[in-house]
């Protein structure tokens, strides 16, 4: 082995120089969306009239980095019922609510139990939305009723696992939680107390204590046993805060954060007789004193991550051992409160020291990473017994990281599972107001491209509910949240009748006509105005075309931005619609002239889905084909490749339709032939659906030159 003392400055080298800032769009981030969303299409068990409200939280939220290895094993994501509210014990009840709130709300006071930082929350109010303005009048209910939770909580925390049947997308956690909209008064003496090195600073404490905290159904470990207690106990959550918290970091903040969960996580500490893990939480609350209590010298000057790392893991080996772990927004709540055989693991804590540790870092996470390198690289690992061969082989590790630099690529990638994940998602879950509002908030969170997507996406969706239901209620809240961008206010009144609501919106959505920066927009938003007097038809056909149109504007959004790694065409959507509607000999045009483009390109070519509301601009044949292809394996429903082709194999197929229609020769069939088998030979054999079509398009071509030739 190298000389232990240049280790540890060997893991500090290679952790600042392989952990990159994350893009805004990631794979994690597009995932996080989804399954919000998918949560807003649910309704509260106890309540078919109430929503729930989502919250992305954990490492999806928290980090801004990413190491090598990955940070994110699932998706955690809060929610809270748009029926239910909780103000701290004392304070009125509010007069007014965000917009997310139900017409009618439970307001419940929390109240302190006798454990820190778990209560009670007792129902105290009825809130119910005035006619004729947005304030609510309340009505006091008797005292004494404790509200009790639903929630399936274990020995693991409150967090419920979702259905895992989505074989594409990360296990997610969802922890069921009630909102407060106030700072906790059990944490007031946070945001003034004196910090000495200016973290956090003055705005990001405003910011903190304005988004106010929530209550998460929780039990702690001396209550499990009791089936009342169970039930009636939770947990104050910051949650919120500790996302604007961790994101005002500096890098080496997170990158040490990031090293220490690694550590715990792998080294599997447990406390109190192997039951108790030490958990995410405690290695959270370490970071935020230590970031608070320490100057900025500690963390930049002569900067060295393992001694940063020692040093913190000394400090919780001291919490341990006087079994004082103050929480960092509570000052009454001890997180390791009563816990008995902490002892050895305060030991083994106190027990490491640098030299230990930079060794288990490079035995257990640089060499861990190395596998992820090219086999020449991680084979320099086998023999590393000098300072020369060690520092040799971390810098090809470093060297690959950054020359591969496929920041780019991998986020072109991540674009192209998103398209499949929104086509499928829309329309496997109900599509609602709330949701169009879930899925354009949380996807503006990745990027500019992807809420232009959704949108066409959505349009499309709408049409087909049209098509089969007609127009109701539902799709007009849809398609005006959509306009607006933001939702269109939903809660009914009893005194309301559906006439005057549809006036209403139908005034509401008057009013941006004018600013609409698309005609299409804004003609739809002019069909939707005239509610008295509703073209279905009409309706259906500007929806498709405002489809096609936000389509081709994501196109040309990626084209612009990802042109360097992928080869994009704009019009495919375009040829499609044109094809659709009969006008072969335009879609005739745009499709060679793309053809010609993508047939010998270099790059990577963008993809086409074909599930979701996208099969309404495909080809009764293609769809057919599709649904073949399902039918034969259902498996194929879970696998990308079954479901979408590249823009290529769409052009060739509309290029060969429309020589078909139009009736031209065979020398110009004979060349589209040609370049058929030039697509298959370019195509991998995974692409399934791309060799399927293209297999259709080689016979329809074949059965024309046969018949011609006969």
């Amino acid at each position: 082995m190298a000389d232990e003392r240049v280790v540890s400055d060997i893991v500090t080298k290679f952790l600042l120089n392989t952990c990159r800032l994350c893009p805004r769009l990631t794979d994690r981030g597009v995932q996080a969306a989804c399954r919000c969303a998918e949560l807003v299409t649910r309704h509260p068990c106890n309540d078919a009239e109430a929503d729930c409200i989502p919250l992305t939280t954990g490492s999806v939220a928290e980090f801004y980095i990413e190491p090598m290895l990955p940070l994110v094993g699932d998706i955690d994501v809060m929610f809270h019922c748009s029926n239910e509210l909780a103000i701290p014990r004392g304070h009125p009840p509010p007069a007014q609510l965000p917009a997310e709130f139900s017409n009618y709300v439970k307001v419940h006071e929390i109240v302190d139990s006798h454990l820190p930082g778990y209560v009670h929350l007792e129902l105290r109010y009825l809130l119910t939305e005035c006619s004729d303005n947005d304030n609510y009048n309340y009505s006091e209910t008797e005292r004494g009723l404790y509200f009790a939770h639903h929630a399936n909580i274990d020995d693991h925390g409150p967090a419920m696992m979702a259905d895992l049947s989505d074989t594409y997308l990360l296990s997610v956690d969802y922890v069921p939680c009630m909102r407060c909209l106030s700072w906790l008064p059990q944490a007031a003496d946070w945001p003034t107390r004196r910090r000495y090195h200016d973290w956090p600073d003055s705005s990001t404490v405003d910011c903190v204590v304005s988004n106010g905290c929530d209550v998460v159904c929780a039990v702690h470990r001396r209550c499990r046993q009791d089936k009342w207690m169970r039930s009636v106990l939770w947990r104050l959550s910051f949650s919120r805060a500790e996302i604007v918290l961790l994101n005002s970091w500096m890098p080496v903040q997170q990158i040490s954060y990031h090293m220490l969960r690694f550590f715990m996580k792998t080294k599997r500490l447990t406390v109190c007789d192997a039951s108790e893990a030490l958990s995410n939480y405690h290695i959270k609350t370490l970071m935020m004193w230590a970031c608070e209590l320490k100057s900025s010298s500690f963390w930049t000057d002569n900067l060295n991550l393992v001694r940063v790392c020692v040093e913190l893991l000394h400090i919780l080996s001291v919490w341990l051992s006087d079994a004082q772990c103050k929480h960092y927004f509570l000052s009454s709540c001890n997180l390791v409160d009563n816990i008995f055989g902490v002892e050895l693991t305060a030991s083994q804590l106190m027990s490491i020291d640098e030299p230990w540790f930079s060794t288990w870092f490079l035995n257990n996470y640089i060499q861990k990473c190395s596998m992820l390198c090219l086999e020449n690289v991680s084979s320099l690992f086998s023999d590393i017994n000098t300072n020369t061969k060690l520092q040799s082989a971390v810098s090809a590790v470093v060297d690959w990281r950054i020359g591969l630099n496929t920041a780019l690529a991998d986020m072109w990638c991540e674009l192209q599972f998103a398209q499949f994940v929104i086509s499928s998602m829309v329309t496997m879950w109900s599509l609602t107001a709330q949701s169009c509002v879930c899925w354009l908030r949380e996807l503006a969170k990745t990027d500019t491209y992807l809420p232009v997507y959704f949108t066409a996406i959505a349009f499309l969706e709408v049409t087909y509910k049209i098509s089969r239901n007609g127009f109701t209620d539902k799709m007009m809240d849809v398609l005006s949240t959509i306009i607006v961008g933001q939702l269109v206010s939903t809660r009914r009144h009893a005194s309301q009748c559906s006439s005057e609501l549809s006036l209403s919106k139908a005034t509401k959505l008057m009013k941006i006509v004018a600013s609409s920066s698309r005609d299409t927009i804004r003609l739809i938003a002019t069909e939707l105005s005239s509610a008295n007097d509703l073209n279905t038809s009409e309706l259906v056909e500007l929806l498709h075309w405002s489809a096609v149109e936000h389509l081709t504007a994501y196109r040309q959004l990626t084209s612009r931005d990802f042109g360097s790694v992928a080869t994009i065409v704009t019009t495919d959507f375009e040829a499609l619609y044109a094809y659709k509607h009969g006008d072969y000999q335009r879609c005739l045009q745009m499709s060679t002239q793309n053809v010609r483009t993508l047939l010998y390109a270099v790059k990577e070519i963008t993809n086409v889905v074909t599930c979701g509301g996208l099969m309404q601009l495909l080809d009764d044949d293609i769809v057919s084909l599709v649904a073949l292809a399902l039918i034969v394996n259902p498996k194929c429903r879970d696998m990308i490749h079954y479901v979408v082709f590249t823009q290529l194999t769409l052009l060739l197929y509309l290029m060969t339709q429309c020589q078909l229609k139009l009736c031209h020769s065979v020398t110009s069939l004979a060349r589209t032939f040609h370049y058929i088998q030039v697509a298959q030979r370019a195509h991998p054999a995974m692409f399934k659906l791309d060799h399927l079509t293209l297999k259709l398009t080689k016979c329809k071509v074949l059965m024309h030159i046969q018949q011609s030739l006969t």
